[in-house]
């Protein structure tokens, strides 16, 4: 008597984990040429913003506290050095976790990820006593806990150096998705 599964299709695991873990694989689909090239930009990526991060919180911090006429004193200056740090600490694990998650799996962005930092410069000028900033209807909507309007809207808002890194990294991804919907005979 034959088995039930003589005539079922085989199915191979995939290749990927869930969507908040590195891809540990290629995708069947991609051109490994294509695939080599998007891990490239995604990591030209994550080294860029690892080396602006710091100073972007620095300079958030600084231009609301000169805003306001607040000064920087030594502790201050501390306060300002350690969120720059834990920004870094809590962003770029999950910034570079984003960028190595297959493009088909990503449900965030790198932009989203910089934006949910903003607490870290915030928090040092709440403790400056700074005031909120005047924002719009929509960012007062979009970015409820930004009051002193940091969040960045493209990646040059956090350095200039970001934007070809993030250029590059962005039309690399749509590249390897396009192609793979080609592929699959969507079009």
């Amino acid at each position: 008597m034959p088995s039930n599964t003589d005539n079922a299709r085989i199915r191979t695991p995939c290749v990927y984990q869930r969507h908040d873990e590195p891809m540990t694989g290629a995708h069947p689909l991609d051109d490994p040429a294509d695939a080599a090239a998007l891990a490239r930009y995604a990591d030209a990526l994550a080294s860029a913003v690892d080396a602006a991060l710091e100073g972007w919180v620095q300079r958030c911090v600084a231009g609301v506290l000169a805003a306001q006429d607040i000064p920087e004193d030594e502790g201050l200056a501390r306060a300002v050095d350690q969120a720059a740090a834990a920004a870094r600490a809590d962003g770029m694990p999950r910034l570079r976790a984003l960028l190595a998650t297959d493009v088909d799996e990503q449900r965030t962005n790198p932009l989203a990820v910089l934006r949910s930092l903003v607490r870290h410069p915030a928090s040092v000028l709440r403790a400056a006593g700074a005031r909120p900033v005047a924002r719009d209807e929509f960012q007062v909507r979009a970015l409820p806990d930004d009051v002193y309007d940091l969040a960045p809207a493209t990646f040059s808002d956090v350095d200039p150096a970001l934007h070809e890194p993030g250029l590059e990294w962005g039309a690399a991804k749509a590249h390897v998705h396009l192609a793979r919907r080609r592929r699959e005979g969507k079009r």
